[in-house]
């Protein structure tokens, strides 16, 4: 069955990184009367995440073991979902981690650990999904890149080259997914403000936080938008980005 322009997808709504700020803001716009999949590592201490998705109109909600960087049983995770209950109608892929950069540049294991988190896991779980929502033949997928990866900075390079990978793969996955009944929403966010960035100076005009993202997905599902800028300034602003010639580029803050 498609998904009709205006309507947001009906079936199971599952969140991969069930602690996420922003993925949680979203579920909330997205629970009421619905099934909804909250996975995370420790998922047994889901319980604050659980009675907050109950309160806002969720049939059921279920707490899903699920570490992002096991991609050996994402297979079998996903599969239980849709078997479980049926079919799937949206699915955000919230995890990811900021690491640090300057450990990152001294210790390649660190530097390995965030691409593998922000890029390698995204992508076998992306490919999984997809490939679940095609034999449906509808379903959503919210996946969340950023502004660092548009043009990378030598100030968060390690982090920003895992997002510039995934924008990349969720763009051409997109593309792949046409005609399929099946939607893939590219969020490009700037500096959001939250536990991840805490201790961080945000970024005069190209801020936001976990609820106006999570607005900004609610209007992309609503409206199949292929992709969002949140705040929405940014878009041009990615435009300018390309222009700086690179002796001040490398000069440029997180």
């Amino acid at each position: 069955m498609g998904i009709r322009r205006g309507a947001i997808d009906s079936g199971t709504v599952l969140l991969l990184g069930g602690r996420s700020e922003i993925g949680l803001e979203t579920v909330v716009r997205l629970a009421a009367g619905r099934t909804v999949y909250l996975a995370a590592r420790r998922s047994e201490e889901l319980t604050e995440e659980i009675a907050r998705i109950k309160a806002a109109g969720a049939s059921e909600v279920h707490a899903l073991e699920f570490d992002a960087d096991d991609t050996a049983v994402h297979q079998a995770l996903l599969e239980k979902v849709s078997t479980d209950h049926g079919r799937i109608g949206a699915v955000i892929v919230a995890f990811g981690v900021l690491g640090d950069q300057a450990l990152a540049e001294q210790d390649a294991a660190h530097a390995i650990g965030i691409v593998h988190t922000d890029y390698v896991a995204q992508v076998s779980v992306l490919t999984i999904v997809a490939n679940l929502l095609r034999t449906q033949g509808s379903g959503q997928i919210v996946v969340f890149s950023s502004i660092a990866g548009i043009r990378v900075r030598r100030a968060n390079y390690v982090y920003g080259s895992a997002k510039a990978g995934l924008d990349g793969f969720a763009s051409g996955l997109a593309d792949a997914l046409h005609g399929s009944g099946v939607h893939l929403l590219l969020v490009r966010s700037g500096f959001v403000v939250g536990r991840m960035t805490e201790g961080m100076k945000p970024v005069p005009l190209c801020s936001s936080t976990p609820e106006g993202v999570a607005a900004a997905v609610l209007n992309g599902l609503q409206t199949r938008a292929s992709r969002v800028w949140v705040p929405s300034f940014l878009r041009p602003a990615a435009v300018v980005m390309r222009l700086v010639p690179q002796g001040i580029w490398r000069r440029m803050p997180r």
